[in-house]
């Protein structure tokens, strides 16, 4: 157990260092953070919590940084995420209002919250089962073709012009009614299983083409989904290029490595938001980076978004981001 002063320590050393990115000293320590100990009770104090593993120092510097275990530590002993301030809540809301569909939610998504963090921001695509199919359309655009559109749950929206046999606008009807009645509300693999078990004794000679596009536009949505922003902002690093940001480079360039990451967050949840540190991290490259995510969406299927960034990351307005974010892109899509 660490004592309350050595904490308190601890977390004056995360937070300067995370500003300034210099190793921290005593004496320094005591006058920013006016404390009521001299600077050789503060040493004492840091050299205790670098026996116990929470700090090292760098080469032969008096100051001392915070490790992956001091990290985690600060991170379990925040009492309470802090609120967003209205402001910052409005400017949330406003940014993802106006959206016109999933794509556009997620981009809008993913730009702010790198803007916001200044770090890499991830956010993964609603799972497919958790996505229903809202409304099937059928228009003529010519005698011999068709544009079939495919409205989901989630805002997607797919379109797909056909060659048909020739048709009468009654056949179009039928057809779109019988799909829409047969598929209405089902999440999208039951929608797809529905259609290939379709009775068309009955029904126009256009329908197995139908039937096959809107299976594909249905199947183009099941394969897991990333998208990636603010990678921009790993400019700022550019002492820790080497340790940090080149195998970041790397890492983003693979939509496995990314969900990999996620996923693993994931396995922390359903808490409000979930802190991934150094070496906890799974992929091996990324050992110097730490993820905070979040789940939002349907609670029996939720995606996760989140950001990836150095362990030197300002871990309370990240953590209180990336909670609220993924809230109101939860109740934008409820509401959808």
């Amino acid at each position: 157990m660490i004592d309350d002063r050595r904490l308190d320590v601890l977390r004056a050393i995360v937070t300067d260092y995370v500003s300034s990115r210099e190793p921290v000293g005593s004496k320094a320590l005591v006058e920013r953070h006016h404390m009521k100990v001299s600077p050789a009770t503060v040493r004492n104090d840091m050299a205790a919590l670098e026996e116990e593993g929470y700090l090292t120092h760098p080469h032969t510097s008096a100051g001392r940084i915070p490790t992956d275990k001091g990290y985690r530590l600060f991170v379990d002993r925040i009492a309470q995420v802090k609120p967003l301030s209205g402001a910052e809540r409005r400017a949330i809301s406003t940014f993802l209002d106006g959206a016109i569909d999933l794509d556009d939610i997620v981009s809008r998504t993913v730009r702010l919250l790198a803007m916001i963090t200044h770090q890499v921001a991830l956010v993964q695509y609603p799972a497919v089962s958790s996505v229903r199919v809202r409304h099937v359309e059928l228009v003529t655009l010519a005698p011999q073709t068709i544009m079939v559109i495919l409205i989901t749950s989630a805002g997607s929206i797919h379109q797909r012009s056909l060659q048909v046999p020739e048709h009468s606008a009654d056949d179009l009807t039928v057809l779109r009614e019988r799909i829409n009645s047969a598929v209405d509300a089902q999440t999208t693999p039951a929608a797809a299983a529905t259609l290939r078990a379709l009775d068309r004794c009955a029904l126009p000679a256009i329908t197995d083409d139908v039937v096959v596009a809107i299976g594909d536009m249905l199947a183009a949505d099941e394969a897991p989904r990333i998208a990636v922003g603010g990678v921009p902002n790993l400019s700022r690093f550019g002492a820790e290029f080497d340790t940090t940001v080149k195998p970041m480079l790397e890492a983003l360039e693979e939509q496995v490595i990314l969900l990999k990451l996620l996923g693993a967050a994931a396995t922390d949840l359903p808490g409000d938001v979930a802190v991934r540190i150094g070496r906890e991290n799974p992929y091996e490259p990324l050992k110097t980076t730490s993820v905070v995510a979040s789940n939002y969406g349907p609670s029996d299927s939720p995606a996760q978004l989140g950001i990836v960034g150095p362990t030197r990351m300002d871990y309370p307005s990240t953590m209180a981001t990336v909670r609220a974010v993924a809230r109101y892109v939860g109740q934008f899509l409820a509401e959808g």
